[in-house]
């Protein structure tokens, strides 16, 4: 076999191996992912607001508080600093309360972000439900903007009764297709003016 075969094999060989790394990434990386942290780590990837069913049998449980901790962090990828209005408060288990987190773009350009939220200890997980929250769409914040976010959530009353602490905690990423399409809608509006 010629230099030039052998090189074109090589070629065709990696060309397969980076498809299929492609095809792992995109298709099997997520499904992956939700089963380990759901199955595994006990995670509740939660991808909407808690029903209005499966609240509607929640009752406040008047002899009970839970102490929720607030965290905030922000991939280092993303230009923003993100914060929580407070560090933690106590909830009755069964009564609706509301947060705030606050985040900023620090950059010059427009950025599309998207929260990842995380409860732990992981055995608490089901039983925080959040009602409203950022976490649930693309957040856009223009160069220099700073946003209030505000997040609603229910303990539910059958929250195991070891459990007295509960951390909620997010890490925003920079979805960088958003980001892209945000940056390509801009550059068309100025240049067709």
């Amino acid at each position: 076999m010629n230099t030039t075969a052998r090189h074109g094999r090589i070629v065709r060989i990696a060309l397969v191996v980076c498809a299929c790394s492609f095809v792992f990434g995109f298709f099997a990386m997520p499904p992956l992912y939700r089963i380990v942290c759901e199955r595994v780590f006990g995670i509740k990837l939660q991808q909407g607001p808690a029903g209005e069913q499966k609240l509607a049998g929640l009752v406040a449980d008047p002899d009970r508080l839970v102490t929720v901790e607030f965290d905030a962090s922000v991939n280092p990828g993303l230009a923003w600093t993100f914060r929580p209005s407070q560090g933690s408060m106590q909830v009755r288990p069964g009564v609706l309360t509301e947060t705030v987190y606050y985040a900023r773009n620090v950059s010059s350009a427009a950025i599309v972000g998207n929260a990842v939220p995380s409860v732990a200890p992981s055995t608490a997980s089901p039983y925080f439900n959040k009602t409203e929250c950022f976490c649930f769409t693309e957040q856009l914040l223009a160069a220099g903007e700073e946003r209030e976010m505000p997040v609603r959530f229910i303990v539910d009353p059958a929250l195991p009764d070891k459990v007295s602490t509960l951390t909620l905690s997010y890490t925003f990423y920079n979805n960088e297709p958003a980001t892209a399409r945000v940056a390509a809608a801009a550059s068309g509006e100025s240049g067709g003016s």
